[in-house]
């Protein structure tokens, strides 16, 4: 089984301009391309590890006019890096992967563009792209954090929600078709509402998926509120690394990112709890982060308030020093972030009281 690394994250936008200007204004991603056809335009940002593509449907023949008109602007293809694409294609759909498109070879690519594409279905209406690179691109650059401190480093996890019922079949997808393995898994009680959680990552341990289904024998709440809103399964959140998350949210925050609220309570009452690492509690409780451990270490994480016309996809800033799954509280905390969002609220205390 290959292993494989996320390339690009592709979103469909109805407004290309609009789209890009956050990205760049507000997350600090420069450009670093665009692209046109007759039915669609795209641009390309890039920053630390992170490749995002955006690209607004230009006519009705291309995929992201019917995304778009279902779903609103998400996230559409989770590209994956791999050394050999047409045998990791033809792997999935002998293990019942939808064959999207074969295997193409471009002989007319550039030094760093791919050698060999080819796609398959995923989950809802999200695909992966297998993406292959020769010579020296067929190994990903490592990230000169001396020259990124305090920005976005790389792509932690994306966390997806799903159908009630189809959670155990798309991990047994993932592990049958992709060669994933479950690292973590949980089930959350929050008030009335519950939800369940399986997280896989791929063999390499660079690509993460936390996969979400709300609990039918508990009230609906935010799953299925995504659900609803989305018009299906799909992509809630992207979570971004940074090498010192108070940096990067003190930055962001300063561009317009607005982050959503902690109560002076959690601080105080996080030594208890706690021995807190690396950084120090005055530093955390001016920017609301998180933070959480397991056996590995700590992490330190703070969710965006969604700006998305559906309220269906946020962002997550991330730290890790040593953590390296999710610990209970973690995605406690996430669930009842959401919940603050979802009931328009932003102060994690309301949940919580």
């Amino acid at each position: 089984m290959q292993d494989f690394d996320v390339d690009y994250v592709e979103m469909y936008v109805g407004n290309l301009e609009e789209a890009a200007f956050g990205w760049v204004e507000r997350y600090d991603f420069p450009i670093a391309g665009t692209s046109r056809s007759a039915d669609h335009r795209s641009v390309t940002m890039r920053t630390g590890a992170i490749t995002l593509v955006l690209t607004e449907p230009t006519s009705d023949r291309h995929p992201g006019a019917t995304y778009l008109q279902t779903h609103g602007d998400g996230v559409a293809d989770i590209a994956l890096r791999t050394p050999d694409v047409a045998a990791a294609f033809e792997a999935a759909v002998r293990a019942g992967a939808t064959a999207v498109r074969e295997p193409v070879r471009h002989p007319e690519a550039g030094p760093r563009e791919p050698v060999v594409t080819a796609t398959i279905g995923g989950f809802g209406d999200v695909v992966h792209t297998l993406v292959q690179y020769e010579g020296a691109a067929a190994t990903p650059k490592a990230v000169d954090h001396s020259e990124h401190a305090g920005k976005l480093l790389e792509i932690d996890h994306f966390a997806v929600c799903l159908d009630a019922g189809d959670l155990g079949p798309t991990v047994a997808f993932y592990e049958r078709a992709l060669g994933f393995r479950q690292i973590f898994e949980e089930h959350i009680v929050v008030g009335a509402q519950a939800m369940n959680s399986t997280v896989v990552q791929g063999a390499a341990g660079t690509v993460t998926l936390t996969l979400i289904e709300p609990d039918v024998n508990a009230d609906p709440g935010q799953i299925d509120e995504f659900l609803k809103n989305h018009h299906g399964a799909g992509v809630q959140h992207i979570a971004f690394t940074s090498d010192n998350a108070v940096r990067a949210v003190r930055r962001l925050s300063q561009h317009g990112v607005e982050f959503l609220k902690t109560p002076e309570t959690y601080y105080d009452l996080l030594e208890q709890r706690i021995r807190v690492e690396t950084h120090r509690i005055d530093d955390l409780r001016p920017v609301n982060l998180l933070v959480d451990e397991d056996h590995g270490g700590q992490l330190f994480q703070i969710f965006t308030a969604s700006t998305h016309p559906r309220r269906t996809l946020f962002f997550e800033v991330i730290e890790r020093t040593g953590a390296e799954t999710f610990g209970s509280a973690n995605i406690k905390a996430l669930y009842e972030a959401v919940e603050l969002e979802r009931t328009g609220q932003r102060d994690l205390g309301a949940v919580r009281r």
